[in-house]
């Protein structure tokens, strides 16, 4: 059981983590808001711990766990992303941006990297504060 306690801390970790950027997003009246961002940070985890744990004395390459969430997100990400009436409007970059960036930090969490996965949440949610500028 105690060899569970750090694999359930990065899940939670990366849950937690997701909740942070989630609840600023649906704050913001964001259609990607606390439960999306959730769930793609702790995905992500899950297929990091699943990819470090899941193959016992499997010969496998984990990094290419990494590569093919950074894909799958790619999918999600696009889907957000939307054009408008006018050729130059084009809405849901951000929430894209922040769709990536959580599934990014769910890898760090899963992978044990606790500090820079914080950091980067903070980092993100700061940068989720400053104001558009319009050119």
């Amino acid at each position: 059981m105690s060899s569970l306690l750090p694999i359930i801390a990065r899940f939670l970790l990366a849950a937690a983590l997701g909740a942070g950027i989630g609840y600023q997003r649906e704050r913001a009246g964001k259609a990607a808001g606390l439960r999306t961002h959730i769930l793609v940070s702790s995905g992500a985890a899950l297929f990091t711990l699943a990819s470090v744990y899941g193959f016992d004395g499997a010969t496998v390459d984990i990094s290419r766990v990494a590569a093919g969430v950074v894909v799958g997100i790619g999918f999600i990400g696009a889907g957000v992303i939307l054009r408008g009436q006018r050729e130059k409007e084009v809405a849901g970059l951000t929430t894209a941006a922040t769709i990536w960036i959580t599934a990014a930090i769910g890898l760090a969490a899963g992978a044990g990297m606790y500090l820079i996965s914080v950091i980067a949440t903070v980092v993100t949610v700061g940068v989720l504060f400053l104001p558009r500028v319009r050119g």
